[in-house]
């Protein structure tokens, strides 16, 4: 993984060579020497941190819509596949313009402006792109018209901007401004915090964010259907066509299947909130468990109704619980956690508790003995959540901005610069989805809160 490029060479200066006699225009992958993958056997990808596109997960895998599928494409035609991780879409397009990448995979809309300039790629997911605010700025607008006086931003470079621009050009009361600093995600992140009025993403982003910030609704569809694909330097003909005939092959067909079960299907499934849902599992499921929480406290010194509260969030104390990420059981233990931990069947509530009892103190013994309580057991949890390497690349964060890595209070604002592209890539391990255990966290505070009358 290389560190973010910046490109100031114009379109028209890559396409001005002209070759011999011939009087034929050579691509920009020509005209910077770039061979194909076919000869070298490396495909590169320009790509941008973010969930529906590339990032690395809590043990620090290389993850994502995006890395999954060219993986797949780069396997099945035997390449390897070297990545380069850019701060925005305008970044991507620039090293598209330059011709320094074969494929770019980060998430761009097709565009009749952007097939102009760039051959486009096999399209793979189809979304619409919505105006989302926060659910409490009653009334929320509805149609077009109803946008006027509104606080929008939207992340420059994006579609959304020419979006906007339409829209704007029939009612041109419509104001937005381009945010060249954050990224989709973030701007989400402050409509939920009310420090942005409303913003506009792809709605496959709009629901992976939901799940994590319930207070973002979406108002309106801005689009009909459109399509998220591939594109490939201006004259990339081949390496495009033979992209599009694997992607609408059986086997491009199944990498699709699993790239979507993975990573859209089973959101929603999972119910964070419901408070009655929760006491109705006090009263039916607990009680087959709560022995078991008290042996692991027994045996780790983690209090069993954290422990408790940690695998509610998890899986809702259901012992056969089964995600399409590949982790299972009652504490939700990935097959390579478990495997460390020597649990072999993930699916038994005695083991899963045991392990994940064990993996939690782990996370807990691992942070300094200075970190006071119940700092330490937060971010324990947070490093069970997102895993060890982000958690302190956030605690690094904190000192170079002044703040204290050791409180939860500090770090509760720290770790959300793990999206941030302003933040994450000078940090080890890149970007992750730092507002996530910051939930994570809550939420378990508040099952604990609940839960804690069934232990006494």
């Amino acid at each position: 993984m290389q560190s973010g490029w910046k490109f100031t060479l114009g379109l028209s200066a890559v396409l001005m060579m002209v070759g011999g006699c011939s009087e034929q225009q050579e691509t920009p992958a020509q005209s910077t020497g770039l061979k194909p993958p076919s000869e070298t056997g490396i495909l590169k990808v320009a790509t941008r941190n973010g969930s529906t596109t590339y990032y690395l997960d809590r043990h620090e895998n290389p993850v994502g819509p995006e890395y999954a599928l060219v993986s797949d494409y780069a396997q099945a035609r035997g390449w390897e596949v070297e990545w380069t991780m850019l701060d925005s879409t305008a970044d991507v397009l620039a090293a598209l313009e330059a011709g320094t990448t074969h494929l770019a995979a980060s998430g761009l809309t097709h565009l009749h402006s952007r097939n102009e300039l760039f051959t486009p790629g096999p399209a793979h997911t189809e979304i619409t792109e919505q105006l989302v605010c926060h659910r409490d700025d009653r009334p929320l607008p509805r149609k077009p018209e109803d946008i006027q006086g509104i606080d929008i931003a939207v992340t420059a470079g994006s579609s959304y901007v020419d979006t906007l621009n339409e829209l704007a050009g029939q009612h041109p009361e419509i104001e937005f401004r381009e945010d060249s600093e954050r990224t989709t995600e973030v701007i989400l992140a402050e409509v939920a915090d009310r420090n942005v009025g409303c913003t506009v993403a792809d709605s496959n982003i709009v629901q992976v964010m939901r799940r994590h910030f319930p207070h973002l609704e979406v108002a309106m569809n801005l689009t009909e259907g459109r399509n998220l694909g591939w594109y490939l330097p201006a004259g990339s003909d081949e390496l495009a066509a033979d992209a599009r005939e694997w992607m609408n092959s059986k086997e491009g067909d199944e990498a699709l299947g699993r790239m979507e079960n993975r990573y859209y299907a089973y959101i929603g499934d999972f119910d964070f909130v419901d408070l009655r849902a929760l006491n109705r599992r006090i009263e039916d499921r607990l009680p087959n468990y709560i022995d078991l929480f008290r042996a692991a406290e027994q045996k780790t010194g983690i209090p069993a109704d954290l422990l408790a509260a940690l695998s509610y969030q998890e899986s809702h104390w259901n012992p056969k619980a089964r995600s399409p990420t590949g982790v299972r059981g009652m504490m939700m233990l990935t097959l390579n956690t478990a495997k460390s931990l020597g649990v072999t069947n993930r699916l038994d509530p005695i083991a899963s508790i045991d392990g994940g009892a064990r993996y939690l103190a782990d996370r807990h013994r691992r942070l300094p003995e200075t970190i006071p309580e119940p700092d330490r057991t937060f971010l324990a949890l947070a490093s069970y959540n997102i895993g060890r390497g982000h958690l302190l690349d956030a605690r690094q964060l904190a000192r170079d901005l002044g703040k204290n890595p050791d409180s939860w209070e500090d770090m509760e604002k720290v770790l959300p610069l793990k999206a941030d592209k302003r933040y994450y890539p000078s940090t080890r391990y890149g970007y992750a989805r730092g507002y996530e255990p910051v939930h994570y966290v809550q939420r378990i505070r508040n099952y604990r809160d609940i839960i804690r009358p069934a232990f006494q």
